[in-house]
């Protein structure tokens, strides 16, 4: 009988990266896969799983309205907690920081199932920032068998904190994976708008703004630091895909109202985000998928956090961290506007975070693990 191995997601990050993984091992004729939902990001995880061809054999559907961290992470334990004793699969995968992630860890755990973590080793050294992101990774470090680093940095990280060298894998990101097969189907963009954006050739910057620690002033900050540069920079076309949260929409939208050049749209399906990334001549935001995903592409991103758990890109000069702060918002982009020597300097397509292989890498490292197969050679090696 071959092992049952069960990816586990529930945001759209989640699902977009876990994709290439699932699609690597339904191919396989190692593994069964059982592949489950628990419905965290429901509209936008649909979004993935279609545009994917996913289609979850379980899905927990664990949601409620105004439902917290804890109602998140209780609903999500509990119904894995049944599923275990049901299915009792071989090994269960898990991907990123979500409260889905450190959910499903724990319950693995609880039944002395092994835990694959994906995307494993990222730090910001700061347990509140991102939050509650940060506590979440560490956490599902603790109780991992197979640790899937993305890049060098993050199995250093690893390494320094006490994880055998032997339980790691570097793989590259499995996001470069997905975002190299997205953006050749160039999807088309549901929001007419944006289509006659594509087709006018005019200079674009995308925003897109969630984090939950910059809610609140920065966020206010944020939205009044867009409406400054659209007002400076006429002929710049802003699209800013607003997130669904009342909070964000609240804190950024006010100041934006009456401009022109800023189209607000629906969150975006990821199929219409990657080329909408790809039409973009500058990239400002918060995300954490972002950061990697828009090097790969040749765009100058800047970051509206203090510090990040993706410091590759950063190293490569590819990112900048440049905070919330309202004034430097506005000199930051300013200065890729204004300065050609700066932005071709950021625009140098280094790509620290994969090759397109890292589902591959994954699936063989959980072959070893399972003692079925054999790891392939690392990313980042020369072999």
């Amino acid at each position: 009988m071959r092992p049952v191995i069960m990816p586990i997601y529930g945001t759209r990050p989640e699902a977009i990266k876990m994709a290439p993984v699932i699609a690597e091992l339904q191919k396989s004729d190692v593994f069964d896969c059982k592949v489950v939902s628990t419905g965290q990001h429901r509209e936008m995880l649909d979004q993935v799983n279609n545009l994917f061809g996913i289609e979850p054999d379980i899905d927990l559907n664990v949601m409620r309205p105004n439902q917290g961290l804890c109602g998140i992470l209780t609903r999500t334990i509990d119904g894995l907690d049944e599923l275990f004793k049901e299915e009792k699969p071989d090994a269960v995968i898990v991907q990123g920081d979500t409260t889905t992630v450190t959910a499903g860890a724990m319950a693995a755990f609880y039944h002395s199932i092994p835990v694959i973590h994906i995307e494993a080793g990222l730090r910001s050294h700061d347990l509140f920032s991102p939050f509650p992101e940060e506590a979440n990774r560490k956490l599902t470090t603790q109780i991992s068998s197979l640790h899937c680093a993305p890049t060098s940095v993050s199995k250093q990280n690893l390494l320094n904190e006490g994880v055998n060298a032997d339980d790691i894998v570097v793989t590259g990101n499995t996001v470069i994976d997905a975002l190299l097969t997205t953006v050749e189907k160039q999807v088309p963009f549901s929001d007419p708008q944006l289509e006659e954006l594509a087709a006018s050739g005019k200079q674009v910057m995308l925003v897109t703004t969630h984090r939950r620690e910059n809610q609140g002033d920065a966020m206010r900050g944020v939205g009044r630091a867009i409406a400054r540069i659209a007002k400076a920079n006429p002929e710049l076309q802003i699209v800013l895909p607003a997130h669904k949260n009342p909070v964000v929409r609240e804190a950024v939208l006010p100041a934006l109202e009456g401009l022109d050049n800023i189209i607000v749209t629906e969150p975006l399906a990821y199929g219409e985000f990657t080329r909408m990334l790809s039409l973009a001549h500058i990239v400002l935001t918060d995300s954490g998928g972002v950061q990697e995903e828009a090097p790969s592409l040749g765009k100058p991103v800047l970051v509206m956090r203090d510090n990040t758990e993706r410091p590759e890109a950063v190293d490569a000069g590819t990112v900048l961290l440049i905070g919330t702060d309202e004034e430097r918002v506005v000199d930051e982009v300013t200065k890729l506007l204004t300065d050609s020597a700066h932005y071709a300097t950021m625009a140098n397509a280094v790509n620290p975070y994969g090759d397109g292989r890292a589902a591959e890498r994954t699936v063989a490292a959980i072959a070893e693990l399972l003692k079925v197969g054999k790891r392939i050679d690392e990313f980042g090696t020369n072999a």
